[in-house]
């Protein structure tokens, strides 16, 4: 047991320190202008720190899940423990590795989209998308609507992916962009929360289980995706949105 747990603090203090990176670079993309070279430096490093991070979110829900059961005496409900820091922890990681995979694809396969059809992008998905609805199913027989929420969030946001991945019919030019930032302001949400549920069981643990606090990045993040795809909306033009000189598929 003593190994699991120094093992499990290991991989909390190198999940702290990549999260950091990717939790702070992540406004940079947001607050700089839109493809100039420090938008894409910040791009990288909060993209680099949150694959980290949300490696090791995996790594640590597996061990939460199979790890030795009295390693947080905090907590006193252990189904709702594995489902938080267990089953959601696992999906959280994916989805957070999944938008960053796929925020970068759809800039570098801009004028052929059909490369994200390939296995290596589809079977990411696929990890995601399955890991999200046991997150979904568990969390209702836990009775946490949370973490129903938050797969409902990751599936919808990965059929949005799907539309655009095998629509054969042409996007209006300009769509990708809209899908990256879509991708990568998700990517956000998905760390966020994920980090918070790290911190609040050490710093606050009476609060570790608040779906106000969980719920926070969720309402930021989509706030920020419906800020943006207006903006692109109306940066397109009308004839760009009707449909002229349509985007390759």
């Amino acid at each position: 047991m003593l190994c699991a747990m120094a093992l499990f603090e290991a991989l909390v203090i190198a999940h702290v320190a990549t999260g950091a990176v990717g939790l702070t670079a992540f406004w940079g993309p947001i607050l700089t202008r839109k493809g100039s070279a420090r938008h894409r430096r910040w791009g990288r490093a909060a993209c680099y720190g949150f694959v980290g991070a949300g490696t090791l979110a995996i790594a640590m829900a597996l061990l939460s899940l199979y790890g030795p059961e009295h390693r947080h005496p905090e907590v006193n409900d252990r189904a709702l423990f594995d489902g938080l820091f267990g089953w959601m922890m696992l999906y959280l990681g994916l989805l957070t590795i999944g938008f960053v995979d796929y925020g970068l694809a759809v800039v570098r396969h801009a004028r052929a989209r059909a490369a994200l059809r390939a296995p290596r992008h589809q079977a990411l998905i696929a990890a995601v998308a399955l890991s999200g609805a046991w997150c979904g199913i568990y969390g209702w027989q836990v009775g946490h609507p949370l973490m129903v929420l938050v797969a409902l969030i990751g599936l919808i946001a990965m059929a949005i992916e799907q539309r655009y991945i095998w629509r054969r019919a042409a996007f209006p030019p300009g769509t990708y962009v809209a899908e990256h930032f879509r991708a990568l302001i998700g990517m956000g949400i998905s760390a966020y929360t994920a980090f918070l549920s790290v911190g609040l069981i050490r710093l606050v643990p009476e609060h570790v289980f608040n779906p106000a606090i969980w719920a926070g990045p969720s309402v930021i993040g989509v706030g920020l995706i419906i800020h943006f795809s207006r903006q692109q909306h109306r940066r397109l033009g009308p004839e760009a949105r009707s449909g002229a000189r349509p985007h390759p598929q």
